[in-house]
This record gives structure tokens, C-alpha cells and sequence, in this order.
């Protein structure tokens, strides 16, 4: 008997609208029969049985196991994830208004907390008291007023924070990620692991 390879990239992450979870919906699949990968990609997977938000923890150990169960003659080859995690979510897209409006919150809140935080650097640090010293260490006289110093470091805290977010002008945007996304990447990554080592240890590991 012919044996088929099939290839599976199995993703870390894969959140679905419906409660019957295809393979097509966690994995990219690809072998050198089309009939059959379409076939494959059809097969439950699994079958959320409540309606609220689920997340769940699944290893290629069932994936594999479903397909051999299918096709017996079929050879598996993941080159994804181990251990993967579905995310059943049922829930409407927000309206466009609402969108926007949490999107201008976010923004107020990180505008004021940035402005905040950069204050309470300058007091920690006693930036104030350092101008005032210099300037009177190159004009010999007191300061009794802002002079030049104060507003060259507010214009290049802000020429810093764009420079360094990289993303501030739509004619030089380049298609690295910006610190921001990083760090949000880095976030996501670490508690899909630590649901997978979680589930791994509770025994609430699908397999």
C-alpha cells in the first residue's frame, strides 16, 4: 500500500468563531495530493460544547492521532508546534464607533501616563536644578526664567520618542516591528507557554 506524507505546520494560537474546530483551522497542511489535503483539512478536530470563551491546550499527539485514524497509511510529519492552543470566541465584531472610541481612550491614557512619568523622572533626577547650575556656570548670573535649554530638551524628548518607535512618518515606514509590538509579541508568547506548561502539568492537556 502507497504510503501519503502529509506535512502539518501546527500554529501556537489559533482562535475560532464556530464550535466544530477543523484541522484547517489550527494547521497549514500540505501534501502532493490537493483531494487529500482538502480531505484532511475537513476532519473535527474537536467540538466545543459550551458557549462562553474557551481556551483549550491541544498536543499534535491527537492531531496525528486523528489522521491515523482516518487514513492508516498516511505518513504525519509536524514541523509546527508541539503543543498548541485553541480559542473558541463567539462573539460580534464591535461597531466601528467603538473602535475608535477605545482607541482614543488608550491613547489619552498613554499620552497622560507618559507625560507623568517623564515629570516624575525630571524631579527624581533634579533636571531642573542641573540647568540652573549650567546656565549659570556659561552666563555667570542666575536663571529666573526658562531659557533656550528647557525647550531644546522638551523638543528632543519628542524627536527621541519618534525616532525611537520608528514609525512616525508614513513615507520612511519601515516593516520592522516597533518596540511596542515586540514587547506585545513577547507577552502573547509567554502566556501561551505558560498554558501549555499549566495544562501539561494539570493533566488538561488534550492529546
Amino acid at each position: 500500500m502507497k504510503s501519503d506524507i502529509i506535512y502539518l505546520k501546527l500554529e501556537q494560537n489559533s482562535q475560532v468563531s464556530h464550535k466544530k474546530v477543523l484541522l484547517e483551522d489550527v494547521a497549514e497542511i500540505f501534501t502532493a495530493d490537493n483531494t487529500l489535503q482538502k480531505e484532511v483539512g475537513k476532519l473535527v478536530l474537536y467540538t466545543f460544547q459550551q458557549e462562553k470563551e474557551q481556551k483549550l491546550v491541544f498536543s499534535a499527539m491527537k492531531v496525528i492521532a486523528l489522521l491515523q485514524k482516518q487514513r492508516p497509511e498516511l505518513q504525519v510529519v509536524n514541523i509546527g508546534e508541539t503543543d498548541f492552543i485553541v480559542e473558541f470566541k463567539d462573539t460580534p465584531k464591535p461597531s466601528k464607533l467603538i473602535e475608535v472610541c477605545k482607541a482614543v481612550l488608550v491613547s489619552l491614557i498613554i499620552f497622560f501616563g507618559a507625560g507623568f512619568t517623564i515629570m516624575t523622572f525630571n524631579t527624581d533626577v533634579s533636571v531642573g536644578d542641573v540647568f540652573s547650575l549650567f546656565y549659570k556656570l556659561v552666563m555667570g548670573t542666575e536663571q529666573t526664567k526658562g531659557s533656550i535649554m528647557e525647550i531644546t530638551y522638551c523638543i528632543g524628548i519628542a524627536i527621541g520618542i519618534l525616532g525611537f518607535y520608528n514609525h512616525f512618518s508614513a513615507r520612511n515606514e519601515r516593516d520592522d516591528p516597533t518596540p511596542l509590538h515586540l514587547e506585545m509579541r513577547n507577552y502573547e508568547q509567554e502566556m501561551n507557554n505558560a498554558m501549555i506548561k499549566n495544562a501539561s502539568r494539570e493533566g488538561k492537556e488534550i492529546s
